[in-house]
């Protein structure tokens, strides 16, 4: 599982149903027990801080205009993790590592 692929996870709690997600965690730690995520949704909200839209392609596989969550960073065992079905573009990948610095306090 790389950076910037989409996947399909299925996490415990609040946020427990299957639901689509980017990988964020480093190309380094590829073969750890588990992995960094970041859920995806369909329901949109005006929150451009912490939430970055993706449109749906054929590369990313998504079926519906969504938004990454920024503010619900988790990591999840890799046995949670569902197949690969697409991957974010450079772009919207750029905004995912901003957004992210900014809700982590490092920008």
């Amino acid at each position: 599982m790389r950076r910037g692929a989409l996947v399909t996870i299925a996490p415990q709690g609040a946020y427990g149903k299957p639901r689509p997600a980017l990988v964020v965690q480093s190309d380094l730690f590829a073969r750890h027990p588990s992995v960094t995520i970041l859920p995806v949704t369909s329901e949109l909200r005006e929150t451009p801080l912490f939430r970055v839209e993706i449109k749906p392609t054929t590369e990313n596989g998504l079926e519906h205009l969504s938004q990454v969550m920024i503010d619900k960073l988790q990591t999840v065992p890799c046995e949670k993790v569902g197949d690969i079905f697409g991957r974010v573009d450079d772009k919207t990948m750029l905004a995912v590592n901003r957004a992210l610095a900014v809700w982590l306090g490092f920008a």
